[in-house]
């Protein structure tokens, strides 16, 4: 019997790896698929595999300890609080949003949530969601000293927050109730186009930090950004921007520093790119640090962060995929050091969630803070060269366009001006034509889409306010072909339909047709496969040839001839390549969106 040893040295079999042996080997694999040849340097093989982001810093393939950010994980300039490990650990805040206009209705779903593990209320009040005169009857039997509340309430802010300050008045917690009245006019005016002055929020600012010490009024808003198209640079900068602009106004109506910073919270979207969230919250919490230290304001000075998962990447389509994109944005807020997150129900782009939907949207922060332990690590993401990379990488971009927009006079003169919507559509566009060619791939709409679907039914949620930036969904455009093909449906008694004609046997052409069916499921056209000559009784104008390259050149050119003969309008082949009678190839990397377009055009599919 081998008896083992009482210490095992894991790397003492392996020789020693080096950066220049890892590119040694690496450009042996790029040789093979042609990326590169034997006379490309070796300092140039990182460069080919680098990922640039929307920001512009560039993602390395690899990253090793020359990589790493100068300072201690946690400590500043701290790019995230660090929280104590052991028992009892509190957690984030776990926060659930509710835009339901009926006030009965409201309280139920509110008192169910933090019955059942929310900690914290975001209240939607005015026009968009509770009428402000049902405010008291919405938050009936909250602790307003447990339960912080959150006010959403856009144009009505000075009425919501009027209400909400009598009713705690009224309740006599003036000095223990918890929350935030929501006051942001700048993000209100980049959501509508309309300019609104910053004396109103600036009033109630003074009045919580003279009157109500466990109140804040200012909430700044980034989310308007990101679902505007705009980076996670151009979010932060936004952000900064405001903050800034606020302060000013704060300190302004007799303030100090200290207390003006007391008075905002910070609002930042994270989506299901994981470690650009993490990197996101980590990057506020250094531009923020860096803004209190210019301002004077008191060491430890912290942005209190509010993390909402984003609601550009959900989609209305197979809606149940949301979760995981959720769970995944989740994960990302609490490993970047959110103080609050919450979590939007996967049925959120249906209209008003219902019972089950807010539920999966708590549970699933209750097992990431329980089951996961995720809090309990006291700063996940530090001592991570990529990461730490990334961070230092976006902050530096954030403050560049920080400083962009304070050169042009601060955010509002940037809204007005059209800069920042600018900044936006650039980066929408980029975004847009990643997500057309499905190199942003949408699992459930522009991959695997399933055409039978029977979406869940869903109350109509109160519009929101517009006017100003626009609102841009990942899927919008794979889901608009996907309502016009089932317009179709529905108005002619048939699914648009294309023939994948297959060459040659199964194990031959089985991938590529299924490539070809899922790329036009994706725009609500389904698909029948068969054989050449079976093309005439298919019903459908357009076919696409599907089968291996070789098998293309020995009958590619034939079998357009017979598609043609049979009354075929157009002739797709999947895979690249040119011949005889073949219109167009769809192919990995093609635009999908553009295929789709010209196909609806062929089959008769109204836009």
């Amino acid at each position: 019997m081998t008896v083992p040893p009482e210490e095992l040295e894991l790397a003492a079999a392996f020789p020693p790896a080096s950066r220049e042996r890892w590119r040694e080997m690496v450009k042996g694999v790029l040789r093979k698929s042609g990326a590169a040849d034997d006379d490309t340097p070796l300092g140039e093989i990182e460069g080919l595999l680098a990922h640039e982001t929307y920001d512009g810093p560039s993602i390395a393939a690899l990253y090793t300890a020359d990589d790493a950010v100068p300072g201690r994980p946690g400590l500043a300039p701290a790019p995230r609080p660090v929280r104590p490990g052991g028992e009892g650990v509190a957690g984030w805040d776990v926060r659930q949003r509710h835009t339901d206009p009926g006030p009965d209705a409201t309280r139920e779903a509110i008192l169910a949530d933090l019955e059942n593990g929310v900690t914290s209320v975001w209240l939607t009040a005015g026009p968009e969601g509770v009428p402000v005169d049902g405010l008291a009857a919405a938050l009936r039997g909250v602790y307003l000293d447990l339960a912080p509340v959150v006010l959403d309430a856009g144009a009505a802010t000075a009425e919501a927050a009027a209400a909400f300050l009598t009713l705690v008045t009224e309740q006599g917690k003036a000095d223990t109730a918890l929350g935030n009245l929501g006051a942001d006019p700048l993000g209100l005016a980049a959501r509508t186009g309309t300019a609104v002055p910053l004396d109103g929020a600036a009033a109630l600012a003074v009045r919580c930090a003279r009157a109500f010490p466990g109140l804040r009024a200012i909430t700044v808003d980034g989310t308007v950004h990101h679902d505007a198209g705009g980076s996670d640079a151009d979010e932060l900068a936004a952000v900064l921007a405001a903050a800034v602009a606020y302060l000013r106004a704060l300190t302004g109506a007799g303030l100090s520093v200290d207390e003006a910073f007391g008075q905002l919270d910070v609002r930042l979207a994270v989506t299901a790119d994981q470690f650009a969230s993490i990197a996101k919250l980590r990057a506020a919490r250094r531009l923020w640090a860096r803004v209190a230290q210019v301002c004077g304001a008191a060491d430890g000075t912290a942005a209190r962060l509010h993390a909402v998962t984003s609601a550009a990447m959900m989609t209305r389509r197979d809606p149940w995929v949301n979760m995981l994109r959720t769970t995944v944005a989740a994960f990302a807020a609490g490993t970047g050091g959110a103080d609050a997150v919450t979590v939007t129900p996967f049925d959120a782009r249906l209209g008003l969630p219902d019972a089950f939907s807010r539920r999966i949207a708590r549970n699933t922060q209750t097992l990431l803070l329980e089951e996961s332990s995720l809090a309990r690590v006291m700063d996940p993401a530090g001592g991570s060269w990529y990461v730490e990379s990334l961070t230092d990488a976006l902050a530096h971009a954030a403050w560049d366009r920080f400083t962009a927009i304070e050169r042009a006079g601060g955010l509002p003169a940037a809204l007005e001006s059209g800069l920042i919507a600018g900044w936006h559509a650039e980066v929408w566009e980029r975004r847009r034509r990643d997500l057309a060619t499905r190199r942003a791939p949408l699992t459930g709409v522009s991959e695997f889409p399933h055409l039978t679907e029977t979406l869940p039914e869903r109350s109509p949620a109160p519009a929101r306010a517009g006017g100003g930036l626009p609102v841009v969904r990942y899927a919008q455009d794979y889901e608009d072909l996907r309502d016009r093909a089932d317009a179709h449906a529905a108005a002619t008694g048939a699914r648009p339909r294309v023939y994948l004609a297959t060459l040659g046997p199964v194990a031959v052409h089985t991938a590529r047709a299924s490539f070809a069916a899922n790329l036009f499921q994706a725009g609500g056209v389904e698909t029948v496969t068969g054989p050449p000559e079976d093309f005439a009784a298919a019903g459908t104008p357009v076919a696409c040839l599907c089968s291996s390259d070789r098998v293309y050149g020995e009958e590619a050119a034939a079998a357009a001839r017979t598609l043609r003969d049979a009354g075929a309008a157009r002739i797709w082949l999947a895979g690249k390549g040119e011949y005889p009678g073949v219109d167009d190839a769809l192919f990995a990397g093609c635009d999908a969106v553009a295929i789709l377009e010209t196909t609806h055009g062929d089959l008769g599919v109204n836009r």
